[in-house]
């Protein structure tokens, strides 16, 4: 299973990448919400982590949105991990078409059940 990390922060991206590459998982890790969309667009990942705060043209929600609009990515799981955890913002991620949100500091059991929880919905399909 192929998992998108986007994530602007070496040090929680890098922390991610270990924690889903330890699973047994493909991971591609990038740091902003151009490069997410032009890797989903290639790579066809199974999964997307996504932060809400990116640098550049694409924030995360316009990055969801993308995703969403699009008829290649519209199906794939999307998870916000986010430092943002007002209602706002989560509206606005579940506006964007986001499965699930998680703020951080986040539990990195949770988020590889959630990952676990996905994939077993894929495998199901």
């Amino acid at each position: 299973m192929r998992i998108l990390i986007c994530e602007d922060q070496d040090s929680i991206r890098r922390m991610i990448e270990a924690l889903v590459e330890a699973r047994g998982y493909e991971v591609t890790a990038v740091a902003s919400g151009t490069k997410a969309i032009d890797v989903a667009m290639t790579e066809s990942p199974d999964i997307v982590l996504l932060d809400l705060m990116l640098p550049g043209q694409y924030d995360g929600w316009e990055v969801c949105r993308r995703l969403r609009s699009d008829p290649a990515t519209k199906e794939v799981p999307v998870v916000i991990i986010s430092a943002l955890d007002d209602p706002d913002s989560r509206k606005k991620a579940a506006d964007a078409g986001a499965n699930a949100y998680y703020t951080k500091p986040f539990s990195p059991i949770a988020l590889l059940k959630e990952i676990d929880r996905i994939k077993e919905q894929l495998t199901k399909g």
